[in-house]
């Protein structure tokens, strides 16, 4: 009967106690700062103090498109400096749309980080007019359409965005400034124009000029001796001082000029004018910097800088806000080590660790599947409950004059939720490499840390293949221990033995191209091809000195017109007459080329390549000697000789649609002018 009389009061203790166990609901929305134009100048004052005090910032960005054409996509066989034109095509093709950038602080009194994000709207326009007459960036359909479906703002970012100046157009929209026409960058129809341009030619101009210059120097010094020492005695007039009067304008001493030519007056006014046009086009210059402040504000704070599969997001802030990207990795590394020296990238700390992939279960490492792996409370915005044994790095996200530790999930592929996620990553990544925050002091600097430091200016320049580039030396670096565990190994590749072909019949396929080749350098001479797009492919030897022999025997059959050459096995990939082939030093001069054509073909036309085969340097004496005797080495096998027994002329001719039995002539011919060669010996 107690038991029953209490149980409402119990009841409600358990609910309560249920309720702080689950306590603090999810805010419906992750509370995250966007910054346009409207409010970028008090947001940009604001990122400052935060970066200023942030052991680490994490950043990311969104972008228009990443690969310009399909065979731009990163391939298997792509070698390193190849890896790199490729991104660099990418980050000069498209626009970034949105830059996220999240500060995170430890706060040793909390035991928790303390994260700013920011979502800034980056839009690309012309503020100040330069040599190009306004900006171009290629859009890719399926990432607009991937944007589209996590609902990003078009229209706030086209008609809000902050636009900017790259240091480079800085540098030029300076020099325009101290130029002749330095008044266009404020208005080019200033009815003061003709003034900023007036020479001082004649003697009695000059004398004018710098005579007025003392005068107004004189009267300057007056007013500030009357309004510090008092009243002075008043100077006996002049007709030149008849001519000046003080007077009030808003309440400021001004000077009324009467009894001067309109020539004069110009001459007086010129200096003022110009510093006037000076000062204005300065204001403008700094004002069209736009968001390249925040990214000179990242830069010279010297912070560690945090991102997700980062090198393309990299090659975008210089491409963007520094200077064109250079044509070498090695180029590209030391301007960004000079702005950037020290860069994070999760993906290498996701991967350099076995017990990190055994938390991952061997999952997919991209940012989402990381995120709600590694920080599951901070995802899903819930509390951990009693049963949960992990540690966990807490975060608290501060925006303007909110606070919160929980919310339901955000915005995914906002670059500024995206930075966020990062930056939980990577604080969670820390703490499994023996990192502990709460034995972080506010004096310690993480670019420092010991066990961050084999980690640090690694970028995966190719997720594909491991390709890691150092961002200290511009090298390629192996791939830390543990890391091939979750990806499949590939084939060693040399690249001395590819051969590149394009321009085949399009009927073709890699496997038939494969034996159409195999027919006449050996069954084991390919060891595989690899499909570029339609248009192209790669075809890897075995031998180095195959791809010589091919080069060769393909320019002998086409400067050759006769029937043998057309019943030939490799008659079939050059037919049509528009196939090249070429080592593999030309695919990079083709993926070095600005252009992009869809097709690979279509590129290699269009950068100039116009000749069918390019012969190597060495092979190209030598090319018809080397032909021949491969021909002729072809007939040596007991089957050849059979088969050319068998098989009248005559039979093979009326069955000429038959391949194998096209083979049995060329076979024939070969073995009989092989003959003739040694009766003549």
């Amino acid at each position: 009967m107690n038991t029953t009389r209490h149980w409402p009061q119990r009841a409600f203790i358990l609910s309560r106690a249920l309720s702080r166990a689950f306590s603090d609901t999810p805010s419906p929305t992750f509370p995250l700062k966007h910054v346009t134009r409207s409010n970028f100048e008090s947001a940009l004052l604001e990122l400052r103090s935060h970066v200023r005090a942030a052991d680490f910032v994490a950043i990311d960005m969104e972008m228009t498109g990443v690969t310009s054409a399909p065979w731009r996509e990163s391939f298997e066989f792509d070698r390193f400096d190849i890896r790199y034109l490729k991104v660099k095509d990418s980050a000069e093709k498209f626009a970034v749309l949105q830059f996220g950038v999240c500060p995170f602080r430890w706060d040793s009194l909390k035991q928790s980080f303390i994260a700013h994000p920011h979502n800034f709207f980056v839009f690309a326009r012309q503020e100040i007019p330069l040599d190009r007459t306004s900006y171009e960036f290629l859009c890719q359909t399926t990432s607009m359409d991937f944007l589209a479906k996590y609902q990003f703002d078009f229209n706030a970012c086209i008609h809000e965005g902050i636009s900017y100046l790259s240091r480079g157009q800085e540098d030029e929209a300076r020099k325009r400034l101290i130029s002749p026409k330095g008044d266009q960058l404020t208005h080019p129809s200033h009815n003061l124009r003709e003034t900023t341009d007036l020479p001082l030619v004649r003697v009695a101009d000059v004398l004018f000029t710098e005579r007025m210059k003392k005068r107004l120097g004189e009267w300057r010094d007056d007013l500030l001796q009357n309004r510090v020492g008092g009243p002075q005695e008043e100077k006996v007039p002049d007709d030149l001082n008849q001519q000046f009067r003080t007077v009030f304008f808003k309440m400021r001493p001004a000077l009324s000029l009467d009894g001067f030519t309109s020539h004069q007056l110009s001459l007086i006014r010129m200096e003022e004018v110009k510093n006037d046009h000076q000062r204005r086009a300065e204001m403008k210059i700094n004002a069209a910097v736009g968001f390249r402040h925040v990214i000179d504000l990242l830069s010279s704070e010297n912070k560690l800088i945090v991102g997700h599969n980062c090198i393309l997001d990299i090659a975008h802030i210089h491409s963007k806000f520094l200077a064109p990207l250079p044509s070498t990795a090695e180029e590209f590394v030391s301007c960004v080590n000079k702005y950037f020296p020290s860069i994070i990238d999760t993906k290498i700390l996701l991967n350099a660790d076995y017990t990190l992939q055994r938390k991952m279960k061997r999952s997919s490492t991209s940012l989402s599947s990381a995120f709600s792996l590694l920080c599951p409370e901070i995802a899903h915005g819930f509390t951990r409950n009693v049963l949960s044994y992990e540690p966990c790095v807490k975060v608290e996200v501060h925006v303007d004059e909110m606070r919160s530790s929980n919310w339901n999930s955000g915005a995914k592929h906002e670059a500024g939720y995206d930075a966020f996620m990062t930056g939980c990553v990577f604080a969670q990544a820390c703490s499994h490499l023996g990192i502990d925050f709460q034995l972080h002091s506010p004096s310690e600097n993480l670019t420092q840390n010991e066990k961050l430091q084999k980690h640090m200016n690694l970028l995966y320049l190719s997720w594909i293949n491991g390709d890691i580039i150092d961002l200290r030396t511009g090298n390629r670096s192996a791939e830390l221990s543990g890391s091939n565990m979750i990806r499949k190994p590939y084939r060693k590749i040399l690249f001395k033995n590819i051969l590149l072909l394009w321009g085949f019949p399009s009927k073709l396929k890699p496997s038939m191209i494969r034996d159409c080749i195999c027919k006449t350098l050996g069954p084991t001479s390919v060891i595989c091809t690899y499909g570029i797009d339609q248009t192209a492919v790669f075809v890897q030897f075995s031998k180095a000195e195959l791809v010589s022999d091919f080069l060769n025997l393909k320019e002998t059959l086409e400067q050759s017109n006769d029937a043998i050459s057309h019943l030939h096995p490799l008659s079939q990939l050059l037919e049509g007459g528009n196939t090249h082939a070429a080592s593999y030093e030309t695919y990079k001069e083709i993926c070095a080329s600005p252009i992009s054509k869809v097709l690979f073909a279509d590129q290699a036309e269009a950068v100039g390549i116009k000749w069918k085969t390019e012969l190597l340097p060495s092979d190209k004496e030598e090319s018809h000697d080397n032909t021949r005797s491969h021909l002729e080495s072809a007939m040596d096998s007991p089957q050849a000789v059979e088969k050319s027994k068998s098989r009248n002329t005559e039979d093979v001719v009326n069955d000429s649609s038959n391949k194998r039995f096209c083979d049995d002539i060329i076979d024939s011919f070969l073995k009989v002018e092989k003959i003739r060669r040694t009766t003549n010996l």
